[in-house]
């Protein structure tokens, strides 16, 4: 009895060993494919419709992105796809400076580190995971061959895009003061997230700042962007890279945020100063 107790025994932890590694071992790829509409305002009504399509073509490799998630169980890393432009054959410098740079995410340890590059000074932004309060929905619809549900949320703007800057960004976080002296806090810009997830992927990823549902998120829509899985390979036969980066001055999103905000002032004071001298 206790030679078939000790078999049993080896058997139960040889098959834990195997589900462990079989866990350690589930990899997988998704493609996302990324498109952003853009107001023109009232400077589009100025434009013929020819003129607005010539503007959105020059403009097509801004607002037209392709991404990668590789991901396991606990963590994944997400990145642009490398792309050209179109029209000067080279990456576009100038937007490099407020784009997300390659985001490590670990579900797992509550942990984003993600490489930003800003007028050539490389930084390490680690921190946690943005919070999403999703609102589960019972509506599904077929991406592919998977089924997803769809999920719901809102989320503060600045949260979502604290890598990048505007002037608009910043004006608007600025306090008021009424009439009587008393100064009121900003108002938070919201921004309304429409995710589909799919359970058959048991997975907590998503792509950009979006994670947290019992499956991997195959498509989200968030203000004017909609990101699209086009591609899914899971378990291929290379190993996939999802390791953290480790290289840059390690800061926080919030002094990320302060660094754009303060050396921007500065660039615009001195543009100011040139131009009364």
């Amino acid at each position: 009895m206790k030679t078939v107790a000790s078999k049993i025994g080896l058997f139960v932890v040889a098959l834990l060993l195997s589900l462990h590694v079989q866990a350690q071992e589930f990899q997988g790829q998704a493609t996302y494919i990324s498109k952003s509409t853009l107001d023109l305002g009232n400077w589009g009504k100025r434009l013929s419709e020819a003129q607005k399509k010539q503007v959105m073509a020059n403009l097509k490799n801004r607002l037209e992105k392709t991404y990668i998630l590789n991901f396991n169980k606990e963590a994944s890393f997400f990145k642009e796809a490398d792309k050209l432009d179109a029209m000067s054959g080279a990456t576009d410098s100038w937007g490099k400076n407020f784009a997300a740079g390659d985001q490590y995410k670990n579900v797992k340890t509550n942990t984003q580190i993600q490489d930003q590059e800003f007028y050539g000074k490389r930084f390490l932004v680690k921190d946690s995971l943005q919070p999403i309060e999703w609102i589960m929905g019972t509506e599904t619809k077929q991406i592919g061959n998977y089924t997803c549900f769809k999920a719901t949320a809102s989320i503060p703007t600045d949260e979502l895009t604290w890598y990048s800057f505007s002037w608009d960004k910043l004006r608007s976080s600025n306090a008021t003061e009424t009439a009587d002296g008393e100064t009121t806090a900003p108002e938070i810009p919201m921004t309304d997230v429409e995710a589909w997830y799919t359970p058959q992927i048991p997975v907590a990823h998503g792509p950009s700042e979006f994670w947290g549902l019992p499956g991997l998120i195959l498509e989200v829509s968030a203000g004017d962007t909609t990101m699209l899985c086009s591609k899914l390979v899971i378990n291929p036969e290379e190993d996939l890279k999802i390791e953290a980066p480790d290289k840059g001055k390690e800061t926080t999103k919030k002094e990320y945020q302060e660094t754009l905000i303060s050396k921007m002032t500065e660039f615009r004071n001195n543009r100011m100063g040139r131009g009364r001298g």
